[in-house]
């Protein structure tokens, strides 16, 4: 059966899951990828089309000398201020989703038979679940989580387990999950086959 638009897939995944590893193979496959933190980044680089909202809630402060977010001091502030991340997602996922909404109407033009969109707060967003067909998490347990992202960041423990505390629990997780991966001890070959597998299996039926 072939769908009158490309599947669209949310993929999803808690810090350190090896998500980005997956995405990189599922583009290997054919999909089209639209990455919601890469477009974030874009949204809040030098220049980016959210800085001007954001320095107008947060003040020049939270805006550095280059004219981007100041991240550092934004976690700091949003640590210490439940109230201010919401307010800076306010300003952002509506662009976001607009960006998002762009980029997948340029990949069904050229032909993708799917797109994957890369959000890790798909678990946290209704709007998000209701725009994929199917859901993919990737998964792995808590302890590989910290290892990766201390190997990978350099950040301390504390600083890891805070992030991970801010994302959805891995049950709430796996529970929306129309496909799981448990990435713990997998080689990159094992990986792979289990994403071209789930691939094989979305894309025919």
């Amino acid at each position: 059966m072939h769908h009158l638009r490309p599947l669209h897939i949310g993929l999803t995944g808690g810090i350190g899951s090896g998500k980005s590893t997956v995405s990189g193979l599922l583009v290997a496959q054919g999909a089209a990828l639209v990455d919601t933190d890469a477009i974030a980044r874009a949204l809040t680089a030098p220049g980016g089309a959210a800085m001007p909202a954001i320095g107008e809630a947060f003040g020049m402060q939270m805006v550095s000398s280059d004219g981007a977010l100041d991240r550092d001091r934004m976690r700091a502030l949003a640590f210490a201020d439940p109230t201010a991340r919401k307010r800076l997602e306010a300003i952002i996922h509506p662009l976001i989703g607009d960006q998002a909404r762009q980029a997948a109407d340029a990949a069904e033009r050229s032909g993708a038979p799917a797109v994957v969109f890369d959000v890790p707060l798909l678990t946290e967003s209704a709007h998000w679940r209701a725009r994929v067909d199917r859901v993919l998490v990737v998964d792995c347990t808590s302890d590989t989580q910290i290892q990766r992202v201390m190997a990978r960041s350099g950040w301390p423990k504390e600083t890891v387990l805070r992030v991970i505390q801010q994302q959805a629990a891995r049950e709430r997780r796996r529970a929306i999950a129309d496909a799981i991966i448990f990435n713990e001890a997998l080689s990159l070959a094992a990986l792979e086959k289990e994403v071209r597998s789930l691939w094989q299996h979305w894309l025919s039926h």
